[in-house]
């Protein structure tokens, strides 16, 4: 701390340059957070999903519909505990850009079914009591600027016609990871124009442990039937459709290996520099009393300031880049654990640390009548 002003008035000697390396910094933790996010994103069914969840599709492709008499058998089989079908809407709010997950859903068992969508109960009645009433996420709500009673036209898609929806209540997560994108809204008002079909059910387990058991007695309750059900984990579901992206853990690895090696790069060649062009300087503090390691903390810290520096304005601009982003991408949950943030900040400070390293070495070694001679 007591050489904090003399580090200070060197970094500010340049400041152009010092603002650049600054900024290679940010720009790298800016670059990783989205990258850690995004990854995030397209794990998140995996990774999010309950252990106690199943969900059940058509076996021929989820894009065919199934009987809404399932509901009440598999409500039946022993070892579950609730049951919600839902059905995907695809509806135009105002705008074709405008797309967000809609789903038609069963009320009742949407909320046993998901306990970690947090509705105050207020809402929730007005909700079950209005048969064109929907739930909307907070982020969806935040993102068209809704409030609870605003009246919402929808244009069905592969269902036409207008569909008026009443704003009945915006449901929270209760973790960070959980999607607040979605709109829900009755059934029953769906099947007022299309009855006898939903999209899919999702089950929840009484026993997580009892999930092969429950898979194998509902695929075999409908098999050799017109309808028969492919069963899976909800996180074997969600994996599926992430591993369509490609290797997503591969790509974030070979693009921040590329982001930190270039950032290495310029730290290493900003530290050379400065110090090249302070050589004098540094015999100066050496012939007034400046042991070898002082000066190898002092370059050091130069360094590590930079870097500590950037990376918190990477990371604050990658937290707010998430925060705007995750409303405009229908189900992407845009979010930056701590603990990985850390990670990033460590490399950071560890390519600030190497990038100063020869420089700073060699500072460290300089003999005064040699750096006075160059001068």
């Amino acid at each position: 701390m007591k050489y904090l002003r003399l580090i200070w008035v060197n970094l500010a000697r340049k400041k152009i340059r010092t603002a650049l390396t600054v900024g290679s910094f940010a720009v790298a933790l800016f670059l990783f957070g989205l990258l850690i996010a995004i990854r995030g994103a397209m794990n998140h069914g995996e990774e999010a999903a309950r252990a106690d969840r199943l969900v059940v599709i058509n076996r021929a492709s989820i894009t065919r519909m199934l009987p809404i008499s399932h509901n009440e058998r598999l409500a039946r089989i022993p070892g579950v505990k609730a049951v919600v079908h839902a059905t995907w809407f695809g509806g135009v709010y105002k705008d074709e850009r405008n797309s967000f997950p809609q789903y038609a859903v069963d009320p009742e068992g949407l909320r046993a079914v998901y306990p970690d969508y947090l509705v105050p109960e207020a809402q929730w009645s007005e909700f079950i009591r209005d048969r064109q009433g929907c739930i909307a996420g907070e982020v969806t709500a935040r993102r068209f600027g809704w409030k609870v009673g605003d009246r919402i036209a929808i244009k069905g898609s592969y269902m036409t016609g207008v569909f008026e929806f009443n704003l009945r209540a915006i449901y929270t997560g209760a973790r960070s990871d959980v999607d607040t994108t979605h709109f829900w809204f009755n059934y029953a008002y769906l099947a007022e124009r299309y009855k006898g079909r939903v999209g899919w059910y999702v089950v929840r387990l009484a026993d997580p442990g009892d999930a092969e058991r429950v898979i194998t007695t509902i695929d075999e309750e409908f098999a050799n039937s017109a309808w028969e059900t492919k069963t899976q984990t909800e996180g074997e579901f969600g994996n599926y459709f992430a591993k369509q992206l490609g290797d997503i853990e591969l790509l974030v690895l070979a693009i921040g290996s590329v982001v930190f090696s270039t950032l290495l790069l310029v730290s290493g060649n900003t530290m050379a520099i400065a110090l090249r062009e302070r050589t004098g300087e540094i015999a100066v503090l050496k012939a007034v009393g400046f042991r070898d390691g002082q000066v190898l903390r002092l370059v050091l810290a130069e360094s590590l300031v930079m870097a500590a520096a950037g990376g918190a304005v990477g990371i604050v601009a990658a937290k707010a880049a998430c925060a705007s982003l995750s409303g405009l991408f229908p189900g992407m949950v845009l979010y930056l654990p701590s603990g990985e943030l850390a990670v990033g900040m460590v490399f950071a400070l560890g390519i600030g640390l190497l990038g100063a390293g020869f420089p700073a070495h060699a500072a460290m070694r300089l003999r005064v009548a040699d750096a006075l001679g160059r001068v």
